[in-house]
């Protein structure tokens, strides 16, 4: 590693922004999500997972919590210990608390099954005063992998 690659374990990484509850606010929180977690460094099977989480929660924020007039806010952060990131979208329809579907046949609906599937945990909380915020996160693989004795590389003895 050189000295000016990306230290996640030890630089946590934040990023907020409020976005228009469009489709077109949803695809930009996507994009800027990508193109954050690349700077960070985040390893391209984290990041691929975080963008597929990060768009459902934005549709789901757009579709189902949406109040005209109001923008919705996604956060990123990345945690050194343990590493993990995590991903949040609030918007301003508390009344409208999400409910993990059963699965079905049908094309539309299974925006938290994805979200439930792709991390490795999530959750809802209220978000005063009339808002909620949808989080998941997703385990960051270590830096410092073990080796075949079970040791972690790089380590003496």
């Amino acid at each position: 590693m050189n000295p000016s690659s990306p230290q996640l374990d030890t630089v946590p990484g934040v990023f907020s922004l409020l976005l228009s509850s469009t489709r077109r606010g949803a695809r930009l929180g996507r994009l800027l999500a990508v193109t954050e977690l690349r700077s960070w460094g985040v390893p391209p099977s984290v990041t691929e997972r975080a963008e597929q989480i990060v768009a459902e929660l934005t549709a789901n924020a757009v579709l189902h919590g949406r109040v005209q007039g109001r923008d919705f806010r996604l956060g990123l952060s990345l945690s050194p210990a343990p590493r993990t990131l995590r991903i949040e979208v609030t918007d301003a329809r508390r009344d409208r608390m999400p409910v993990l579907p059963q699965p079905s046949d049908g094309e539309t609906g299974r925006g938290l099954l994805l979200v439930s599937e792709l991390a490795d945990r999530w959750g809802v909380v209220p978000y005063p005063p009339s808002g909620k915020t949808l989080w998941a996160e997703t385990d960051l693989p270590s830096l410092h992998p073990a080796n075949e004795s079970g040791q972690p590389a790089g380590q003496r003895l």
